[in-house]
């Protein structure tokens, strides 16, 4: 999912029912009303929840490195400036790998 925005739990409860037609309403982390309009979506259990919302988190988690680089590259234009003037390999030395290097996959 390219995840900017921390996992919620509205958005655990979505993945879990995969149904655009069931409507609930929460209170904080609270279920306060499930409406499934008859077509016999149960509610997902707490638990359920809970372990869709820590997968999500943990998919978040690991995407940590991409969110950091993206923000520390320079602008697209300031790239392609430099590519035309100085070539890819300038490029890749001055303004890609000390960012991939500060911020590694693991």
């Amino acid at each position: 999912m390219g995840h900017n925005m921390t996992p919620t739990i509205s958005q655990a409860i979505r993945n879990l029912i995969n149904n655009p037609q069931v409507t609930f309403n929460m209170d904080g982390d609270t279920i306060i009303d499930w409406d499934t309009s008859n077509i016999g979506i149960a509610q997902p259990t707490q638990s359920a929840i809970d372990t869709e919302v820590a997968r999500l988190q943990a998919e978040y988690d690991a995407q940590d490195y991409a969110r950091k680089r993206e923000a520390e590259y320079p602008k697209i234009g300031d790239q392609l400036d430099k590519i035309y003037h100085e070539g890819i390999d300038a490029w890749k030395a001055d303004m890609i790998t000390p960012i991939k290097n500060k911020y590694s996959k693991g």
